[in-house]
């Protein structure tokens, strides 16, 4: 991994091997962002996601591999309990054009990354929410 800043903005490039989630959570914490956005593509060899079961209250994930193209990579980082959150989806595609995505869990970089995360000046906590069994922003 590599990044650069430029004003608000970090562009990031993610290797082989990386691991989407964790990489920008750890540069999150290293440059001491408490809120911001995400946007991206890349290839990954592995990508799991889905959805949030709101009737079980529960993640309902699937798992991909192969070649990966990431069409697009989208959410936030802020913070939970002081801790950095992150939240992110995506959409990828296979070999024969088929687009599959939903909340991100994992994504491990099979070519490149290529991501921005825009800073924003503030922080927005999240607190779970026993209604919805998410968490949510907390204003």
């Amino acid at each position: 991994m590599d990044y650069r800043k430029f004003e608000n903005q970090y562009v990031i490039r993610l290797d082989r091997g990386e691991e989407i989630v964790e990489s920008l959570k750890f540069v999150a914490e290293k440059e001491k962002i408490k809120l911001a956005y995400l946007t991206g593509i890349g290839a990954a060899g592995k990508v799991t996601a889905g959805v949030f079961d709101t009737k079980e209250k529960v993640f309902k994930g699937h798992t991909w591999e192969g070649d990966l193209e990431i069409v697009s990579i989208g959410g936030n980082i802020n913070t939970m309990n002081g801790e950095t959150y992150a939240h992110f989806h995506i959409s990828a595609a296979d070999e024969q054009g088929n687009v599959f995505g939903g909340h991100l869990q994992e994504a491990v970089i099979s070519g490149t990354g290529e991501l921005v995360l825009t800073e924003i000046n503030g922080t927005v906590d999240r607190k779970f929410d026993e209604e919805t069994g998410l968490n949510l922003f907390e204003f």
